[in-house]
């Protein structure tokens, strides 16, 4: 639908952050992507794991952000963390150490073994390429991180059969790749979508589609995919949002918008 809402009352959006939190059950640390990544993880801590221990690029262990941090420089997580350690001795540390158990990420593009591009597009003949944010930390966590999933809206745009540039490696062209590189973690394990989740295929590494959301047909899961999907023999349903969750979700990017409009005011008396 043109206004991204469901019959149900919520959004698809809202569909996918959902999910996106409820893949955190369980997890003790988790290191932050901004954005997507950001609002699952901190729903997360307001609904399936509070006690989750949110770790982010700039240093900032155990955050707890009370609204979606602006960036990853918003005081907010610096304010609420349990500790601030440099840049250095979080990479150094606790990403190579192999001491957080899981990596959220999002993506530009990704494609069919869930590897990520985050730093250049082409825009076709005779445009100059669209620069993105960059890599960032990325490539770092999607190594060092003992598993990783991500979040990103589903569309031939995004989910691409090559990427314009890798700028993160998630299974190479497929298995062995990530053990060939010296890479101990176990890389993506799921991209949630507002479509459904892929998950990789044990034996080929190939991401497959294993579960449809509500109102979701695989023909249109396929139709949004740049490469020819394969779709699980066991194939599942998620399940909608509960109105807790949807409360906590909106929530918190209602604080997040008021603080963006605050701080916008500041900046221009």
């Amino acid at each position: 639908m043109a206004d991204n809402t469901t019959s149900a009352g919520f959004t698809r959006d809202e569909l996918m952050e959902v999910n996106a939190a409820r893949a955190l059950a369980g997890a003790r640390t988790c290191f932050v992507g901004i954005g997507l990544p950001s609002t699952a993880a901190n729903l997360a801590r307001a609904t399936v794991n509070p006690d989750l221990v949110l770790i982010y690029e700039s240093g900032t262990i155990g955050s707890k952000p009370t609204r979606l941090p602006l960036s990853i420089g918003d005081g907010e997580l610096a304010e609420t963390a349990d500790a601030v350690v440099p840049v250095p001795e979080m990479f150094n540390y606790w990403l190579q150490g192999g001491r957080i158990d899981v990596g959220f990420l999002g993506a530009a593009q990704v494609d069919r073994y869930a590897n990520i591009n985050t730093t250049v597009v082409n825009r076709g003949p005779d445009k100059p390429e669209g620069r993105l944010p960059g890599a960032g930390g990325a490539p770092e966590i999607a190594s060092n991180c003992g598993k990783v999933l991500m979040v990103l809206r589903h569309s031939t745009r995004s989910f691409v059969p090559k990427l314009d540039f890798v700028t993160t490696l998630g299974h190479g062209g497929g298995p062995g790749d990530r053990k060939k590189l010296g890479m101990p973690g176990a890389g993506p394990v799921a991209v949630i979508t507002d479509l459904g989740v892929l998950r990789p295929d044990p034996a080929t590494a190939e991401l497959m589609l294993t579960e449809l959301h509500p109102g979701v047909s695989v023909e249109q899961v396929r139709a949004a995919t740049g490469w020819e999907l394969r779709v699980s023999d066991e194939l599942g349903a998620t399940e909608p949002p509960t109105p807790q969750e949807l409360a906590a979700l909106r929530a918190l990017k209602n604080a997040g918008k008021n603080a963006g409009e605050n701080t916008r005011k500041d900046a221009s008396r």
